[in-house]
């Protein structure tokens, strides 16, 4: 059935009909890709996938990153706070809560240094003060952010490594 096309699974694009090899001989022909596994997401390293199964712990987890949120009630170091009390009293029972509370710790001391640290420079610099609401604004942004996909990973079974992050804690 020559110029049709054909769809071997639901998820694979149609191949191209075959070409008279005039037109095509510079290109060689590509080998179909394989299908992916259904035991893991795509794109995503084997050592990236937890090993635990436990519910709480992913939940734990979960919570260690949304504790963050805690900023709202107590600003500045309530994103610190909240993070830090659910790793310190879940840590010993789930070793997921404990790499994941560890990494949401640093991350938002990492957070709120970049927050000093940025509204320092705009105050010592020729720009001055009316800088620092848009420097913490930015930065709250981007903690917002990557809590919540650190949230949902955490939830997922992923362990989440935050970008921007300061490893204080190890």
């Amino acid at each position: 059935m020559e110029g049709s096309y054909f769809m071997t699974e639901i998820n694979e694009t149609p191949e191209a009909p075959e070409t008279p090899s005039s037109e095509t001989s510079a290109e060689q022909p590509k080998s179909p890709e394989p299908a992916p596994s259904t035991a893991q997401p795509v794109n995503v390293q084997p050592e990236q996938v937890s090993k635990e199964v436990n519910k709480d712990a992913r939940m734990w987890a979960m919570f260690c990153h949304l504790a963050a949120l805690g900023a709202l009630v107590v600003p500045a170091v309530g994103c610190v706070i909240g993070p830090l009390i659910i790793w310190q009293i879940k840590k010993d029972d789930f070793p997921f809560v404990d790499e994941q509370g560890k990494e949401a710790v640093n991350f938002q001391i990492s957070m709120l240094l970049y927050a000093v640290i940025g509204s320092f420079a705009c105050l010592i610099t020729c720009v001055g003060a009316p800088l620092i609401p848009i420097v913490l604004l930015a930065v709250s942004i981007v903690d917002l952010i990557f809590l919540l996909i650190a949230a949902v990973k955490a939830n997922n079974g992923f362990h989440y490594r935050y970008p921007l992050c300061i490893r204080f804690i190890k």
